[in-house]
């Protein structure tokens, strides 16, 4: 009888405290969380536009700086702390930095994070995450806006203080990067959708 309501009690989630020892724990679900300071976050499914940029803007990436970096796509754990993880749309490491990339997911800051932004993940994407990146040394953050053809980038500089923003790239710019010298494209053709 005791066996019988023990398979019938819910799971029970906490609200917080998450480490990732339990967030690597959980089982694969279809779903993309994040822990945000301990706690656990379910991120909804992003958008087919979305995604065909996030597509194009990967392929970009790869066709001309693979030889220096390790480029990876959404899902994947970025591991900041015990008690932080993230999943960027793109991340880029250097190829010198590849030891965190482990099986698991990107242990440490990546070089540079990309989030595309989604009407439900500005918010996030803005404030949360770009937060979150500068208090954890990711060197460059870019918000990638496909509504406004745009792309800004944030560069983190010291250890405690937020990004700055040097450039906010509009649709006939090009994208440039002093720390990562093989980006170059243009912005309205990186956010086209073929």
């Amino acid at each position: 009888m005791e066996q019988d309501k023990k398979k019938q009690m819910p799971l029970t989630i906490k609200e917080s405290g998450w480490t990732v020892e339990e967030y690597l724990q959980l089982p694969e679900d279809g779903n993309q969380y994040e822990i945000v300071g301990g706690k656990l976050e379910l991120r909804p499914s992003p958008t087919t536009t979305h995604q065909r940029i996030s597509q194009r803007l990967e392929r970009i990436l790869i066709d001309s700086c693979e030889q220096e970096y390790i480029i990876l796509d959404a899902p994947v754990d970025v591991i900041l702390s015990d008690n932080e993880t993230r999943q960027p749309d793109i991340l880029m490491v250097h190829r010198s930095r590849e030891s965190i990339v482990e099986e698991h997911g990107v242990v440490g800051p990546p070089d540079l994070v990309i989030e595309i932004l989604s009407p439900n993940s500005a918010k996030r994407d803005r404030m949360m995450k770009k937060e979150s990146y500068a208090r954890f040394a990711v060197p460059e953050y870019w918000i990638v806006d496909p509504a406004n053809l745009s792309i800004e980038q944030y560069v983190w500089f010291r250890s405690g203080e937020p990004y700055q923003l040097p450039n906010v790239f509009g649709a006939e710019d090009t994208v440039r990067s002093e720390r990562i010298p093989c980006v170059s494209f243009v912005v309205k053709e990186g956010l086209k959708i073929v």
